[in-house]
């Protein structure tokens, strides 16, 4: 399991993020951004950031610490936002925490122009998760100490909102036309060449063995929690492998070959493309 820590102090609201995350202090000494299972997005939200986030660590990428958060809602009483009381009252017990990068920055694709081969690692990560935000609009990514650090990765894995078509829902190309770093990944062969050979089962049972029984409980259509961890695998695994048709076809500038109409050609022009 993920390492098990105890809120003892509620700092501030994100207002940031659509679920209201909240900065707590623990008993580790350790400050963390809260994401809570009572949020609008509910448990599988913090599945995904547990599978996605920890698979992108043993992957090489940058990924702030997670820990299993114990929640006793009294710790945010004076807190005066009703809001955040109900979230609070929503999410007793076992939440997700981030650690906290204090001083850390938003990533600002006009201010920072990424290496073409980290950017796509990023992509096909994003692809192979199937991560729907990291947008220029939100990129969910935070430069700390000269580092690009990989955020919020709930929007992840969406299939498992729906076992029943899983496969279904989680087939065809993955939509790169809103991805931030799109213009970028024009290593995307090399990228692939790297990470999908790292994409095994062991790995996969490994990160879904840290996701809590409590969150994997009551699933509808499953026994118990290890038949959903069993799912997830059954998922990932055959999507590292060949044909990876999920994978976007870019040519060497970052662009799709083809030039129809896509989601994405309201991009600012002054997130350019590689030099």
């Amino acid at each position: 399991m993920l390492p098990h820590v105890t809120a003892i102090r509620y700092v501030t609201p994100l207002r940031e993020g659509g679920s209201l995350p909240g900065v707590v202090e623990a008993d580790d000494l350790g400050t963390y951004v809260m994401k809570f299972h009572g949020a609008g997005q509910g448990r599988k939200a913090l599945i995904a950031e547990v599978v996605a986030g920890e698979l992108a660590r043993r992957l090489g990428f940058r990924v702030p610490d997670q820990v299993l958060i114990d929640l006793d809602p009294a710790i945010g009483r004076h807190e005066p936002d009703p809001d955040v009381q109900d979230l609070l009252k929503a999410s007793p017990g076992w939440n997700l925490g981030v650690d906290f990068l204090p001083g850390s920055l938003g990533f600002d694709p006009l201010g920072w122009r990424p290496d073409r081969l980290f950017a796509s690692r990023v992509l096909w990560l994003d692809a192979f998760i199937g991560n729907v935000d990291r947008s220029w609009r939100n990129p969910n990514m935070l430069v700390w100490h000269g580092d690009v650090w990989l955020i919020d990765h709930g929007a992840s894995l969406i299939f498992h909102h729906a076992w029943a078509n899983a496969a279904r829902l989680f087939s065809g190309p993955y939509d790169v036309d809103d991805h931030v770093l799109t213009p970028f990944a024009t290593r995307l062969e090399e990228a692939e060449s790297e990470l999908a050979p790292q994409i095994t089962e062991g790995l996969l049972r490994e990160v879904t063995a840290l996701v809590p029984d409590l969150w994997l409980e009551n699933e509808p259509g499953f026994a118990g929690p290890q038949e959903v961890r069993d799912a997830y695998v059954d998922i990932l695994l055959p999507r590292a492998g060949k044909p990876r048709d999920w994978l976007p076809d870019l040519d060497v500038s970052g662009h799709r070959p083809d030039t129809g109409t896509r989601r994405g050609e309201n991009r600012p022009g002054w997130l350019g493309g590689p030099a």
